[in-house]
């Protein structure tokens, strides 16, 4: 929110309204000028701002038509205060923070004020509860509550109350399998699922973990790295690492830890050998970098060295995409480490396509000498290459950083005039999603801020009543929406369209992490890089989100795979997710699989499977049509599908074994 400072001498009636001393007993103010006598009434449930108080002084306000509103104790009767208040939406048994403010008033002249403004957007239909604490003083003050034009932002969100348990509430990723965003909290002993219903809505599920002997104090990253089916879970602790593997229903987890020393920073999971298995990296804060690489059979050995060395760390924001558009994956690493002019130079690793990574920072012109946490990385000017963002945590070498990608290897530095020159907010978290759906890749930053892309390398901050956390789709309605916590921020949305793409790998790793999806149409082209971690801290979704502002027509999707496959979708359906498996959008002829084989093919009402001598067993099959959605989950009885009840058209056919890994093959339905 806005933080507005009133430089005005307070001459206006002041009503001595006094508060009730609950949230249920809040008295009803509209605008004007209040007095709080004293704060003695009861505590606030959650602190919006800060640490809880013991005491509290509540008001609520009903707006009749919507309205930008502005709380400020700004005034010069109050020099020498220190105030403090939160803001609210929901109701008393379930309150949800919208604002709030310690100390951004500032009377000029008056040192020793501590005096707090914050101005919200009130919209009509909700009631909104102020409530002033003593934080820092119990003595009473003067404030107002002013009202000016609402005008709708560019991107809005409304936050709504979960009941999600755990120490850490951190991560956005579907985990039963269906490709919707569920939520995860996480504790040593158990995880606590609100998985999202296909309906809407959550269902809670809680699961006994062990005793888990690191917690993700630090990061959090999902992925399935045994290819089964279920996505496993990776935490970054400050004194090591540990791995939660799903069992093959998704209903339990196996933990191990490693016995090694890691201050954990970001986290992620990757495929760094391209063996088509996922590993894990993980950003060491005080010694050389360490990953973890997959035997194929969902064990990881663990190693150190070789991806980011500096003998004292700095190793802070990990993010892993394709820069130089070869088709692996790159990694570049945010430093951070007050005052040491080495291990805080930013590093970017390119992948020679092998697992063998060379520092490259320094003919890329991406060796900043900085204090960040992370990086938001995008195509923000849709010319096909990723641009990066460098997130400042602290102004003390410099502001952030907008480097445009040259396309050859290299980066400029476009800063300047950019918006991202003024903004002087700092944190440690910066993401790139579309949030708008206009088709342009925005940043999710510091100070409750998003910076919205206006094109030409522009951005324009706008302020959110939500600060960072993780990104998924929490409602499925094609709007990317923020968990923070025990809050779910919904999108508000618009009439922008949109498509999501979920991806299911063969020959790739099962979440087709590293995967590079393309969309093409009258606003020419988007990409987007499928990523397991990115920001410092939070998990978000593996689902790739497009959005296409007003046009309403894609001409076609190209996934390529980190396999070398290439999948194209000519002309699908806007404004719904689609599952693309690899390898499945050959033509039928073209389309062999050394597993198994179909026929007949074209077939009317049964297809008959003939395995490879040395096939192992099939646990699963299903099919899907072409544009990704499963039609059929079925049994192989005698070797052969009914498919009567099948429409005419094209399907592929996945069949997965008993090692978890899946085989396709192509049909077509008479």
């Amino acid at each position: 929110m806005k933080k507005t400072t009133l430089l005005i001498t307070l001459c206006l009636i002041a009503f001595t309204a006094k508060a009730q001393n609950s949230c249920a007993e809040a008295i009803a103010i509209t605008a004007g000028t209040y007095v709080v006598e004293i704060i003695n009434g009861s505590p606030v449930p959650i602190a919006c701002i800060g640490s809880p108080a013991s005491n509290a002084e509540w008001y609520q306000y009903t707006p009749t038509e919507d309205h930008s509103v502005t709380v400020t104790t700004d005034f010069v009767i109050n020099t020498n205060g220190d105030t403090r208040f939160q803001v609210y939406s929901g109701t008393c048994g379930a309150l949800v923070c919208v604002g709030g403010d310690d100390d951004s008033g500032i009377i000029s002249g008056n040192t020793g004020s501590y005096l707090s403004v914050e101005t919200f957007a009130a919209l009509v239909g909700n009631t909104y509860y102020i409530a002033f604490d003593n934080h820092w003083k119990s003595d009473g003050f003067t404030f107002e509550l002013k009202e000016s034009v609402y005008i709708p932002p560019q991107v809005a969100f409304t936050p709504a109350a979960i009941s999600l348990s755990g120490s850490y509430k951190m991560c956005v990723v579907d985990m039963n399998g269906d490709y919707l965003d569920d939520v995860v909290g996480v504790s040593n002993n158990q995880l606590n699922i609100l998985k999202q219903n296909a309906g809407g809505g959550f269902t809670s599920v809680t699961v006994p973990t062990p005793n888990v002997n690191f917690q993700p104090s630090w990061s959090i990253a999902a992925g399935d790295y045994d290819n089964n089916g279920f996505n496993d879970l990776l935490y970054g602790d400050h004194s090591g690492v540990s791995f939660l593997k799903a069992n093959s229903t998704g209903t339990a987890y196996t933990h191990t830890s490693g016995s090694q020393y890691v201050f954990s920073q970001r986290s992620n999971f990757v495929d760094i050998n391209n063996d088509g298995h996922l590993d894990a990296f993980v950003c060491h804060d005080v010694a050389p970098n360490v990953y973890y690489l997959n035997d194929g059979n969902g064990n990881l050995a663990f190693h150190q060295g070789g991806i980011g060395d500096y003998p004292t760390g700095g190793n802070y924001g990990s993010i892993w995409m394709d820069y130089d558009n070869d088709g692996d994956q790159d990694l570049f690493i945010a430093k951070c480490r007050g005052g040491n002019f080495g291990a805080n130079i930013d590093e970017l690793h390119q992948n020679n396509g092998s697992g063998v990574f060379t520092n490259v920072s320094i003919a890329a012109g991406m060796n900043e000498i900085s204090q960040s946490w992370s990086s938001a990385w995008g195509d923000f000017d849709n010319d096909g290459f990723m641009d990066t963002v460098i997130g400042m945590s602290s102004d003390e070498n410099g502001g952030h950083k907008l480097r445009k990608n040259n396309g050859d290897g290299t980066f400029t530095d476009v800063t300047a005039g950019s918006g991202w020159d003024t903004f002087t907010g700092t944190n440690h978290e910066n993401v790139a999603h579309d949030f708008n759906n206009d088709g342009l890749v925005d940043v999710f930053t510091a100070s409750n801020t998003m910076m919205i892309n206006a094109g030409g390398m522009v951005f324009n901050p706008t302020e959110i009543m939500a600060t960072n956390g993780a990104i998924g789709d929490l409602n499925n309605d094609g709007f990317l929406d923020i968990q923070n916590e025990n809050t779910i921020y919904y999108n508000t949305g618009n009439d922008n369209n949109w498509i999501k793409i979920s991806l299911q790998g063969t020959d790739s790793n099962r979440n087709g992490i590293g995967a590079r999806v393309e969309i093409y149409g009258a606003f020419g082209k988007q990409i987007r890089d499928v990523r397991s971690g990115d920001g410092f801290e939070f998990m978000s979704s593996l689902n790739v989100h497009f959005g296409i502002g007003q046009v309403t027509k894609i001409d076609k999707i190209l996934v390529r795979w980190p396999s070398g496959a290439v999948d194209t979708i000519f002309d699908p359906m806007i404004n719904q997710s689609i599952l693309v498996l690899e390898n499945s959008t050959l033509g039928v002829t073209e389309n062999t699989n050394p597993f198994f084989s179909v026929h007949p093919n074209p077939a009317a009402g049964i297809i008959n499977i003939t395995f490879d001598t040395n096939a192992t067993q099939i646990s699963q099959a299903e099919i899907f049509d072409i544009n990704g959605k499963s039609v059929l989950k079925t049994t192989i009885n005698d070797k052969e599908i009914d498919v009567h009840s099948l429409s005419t058209g094209t399907y592929i056919l996945s069949l997965k074994d008993t090692d978890g890994k899946n085989h396709t093959q192509k049909f077509i339905k008479k």
